[in-house]
């Protein structure tokens, strides 16, 4: 007997991600609730939620989850990181404060995969936009009217080499990287600071010189990264900063990389004169 697959719930936090996951899934004909967080979800998932929460009422959104479950949870969209001490504050009575400090105490990942941990013990199953909304990624191959030449090939083989070596250290999904040289790589400032650190380095002086030839934004995603709060993403606010970096194309993992809006992204692309291409890259 096919298993019947749980009541789908879209926690909508700001952006346009949540509206276009919420596209997707009306396109598949799959049916599914909405949960906004209040100050982050836009008007669009606000007019659609079912139920409106705050950030930290962890045991409001617990207590709405089993009165709609048991449910598979979908987390999409931005919020804002919140302090650990509000979370261990907030999650007291839920969990031992001794294994939420040792949560806590690891970077970005490592605290929100706690949190989908403390779902997952409430019975509630957590998927990602990748699993309910495979549309929404990157393709293999070019999308667009650029190609790849042979300098940009080069950095592409090399943003692979040196994502691949620091992904177990927890660096960041992307790099900025010039022939057999790595001009900038992401850190905590995501992907936006970090094209502009390397627009201020690539092109001297004070970002305003000539691109090195060649110069290529690679995206992937981490080895055992936890793709379903922290999905690798690009769109076109990516392309303007990628071109204004001195970039002529990006190259992303594909099938790991979420396209926000893919027609306008190529289209912003070709205007820019960025090939956009996506990398197969087998685990």
């Amino acid at each position: 007997m096919t298993a019947v697959p749980a009541p789908l719930v879209l926690v909508a936090g700001a952006g346009r991600l949540p509206e276009l996951v919420a596209a997707s899934l009306d396109r598949a004909g799959r049916p599914f609730r909405v949960m906004a967080i209040r100050g982050f979800a836009e008007r669009a998932m606000r007019s659609r939620a079912e139920a409106t929460v705050d950030l930290l009422d962890i045991a409001g959104v617990l207590g709405i989850l089993k009165a709609w479950g048991p449910v598979s949870v979908v987390p999409a969209g931005g919020v804002s990181r919140p302090n650990p001490a509000a979370i261990l504050n907030a999650a007291a009575a839920l969990r031992n404060r001794d294994a939420l400090k040792a949560i806590a105490g690891g970077g970005d990942d490592r605290l929100l995969r706690g949190a989908l941990t403390l779902l997952e013990e409430h019975g509630h199953a957590v998927v990602g936009v990748h699993e309910v909304a495979p549309d929404l990624l990157s393709p293999e191959g070019i999308m667009g009217r650029h190609v790849p030449d042979a300098a940009a090939l080069a950095s592409i083989a090399t943003g692979r080499a040196l994502l691949g070596a620091l992904s177990p250290y927890d660096v960041g999904q992307a790099a900025v990287v010039v022939a057999q040289r790595a001009l900038a790589v992401e850190g905590p400032e995501g992907t936006d600071q970090m094209l502009a650190r390397a627009r201020a380095l690539g092109r001297k002086p004070f970002g305003y010189g000539a691109p090195h030839a060649g110069t290529v934004l690679v995206k992937l995603a981490k080895a055992g990264q936890d793709l379903r709060v922290d999905l690798p993403a690009v769109g076109p606010r990516t392309i303007a900063a990628a071109a204004a970096a001195g970039c002529v194309g990006l190259a992303l993992q594909a099938g790991f990389t979420l396209i926000i809006d893919r027609p306008a992204t190529v289209a912003a692309a070709d205007r820019a004169g960025l090939f956009l291409v996506g990398l197969r890259i087998d685990a």
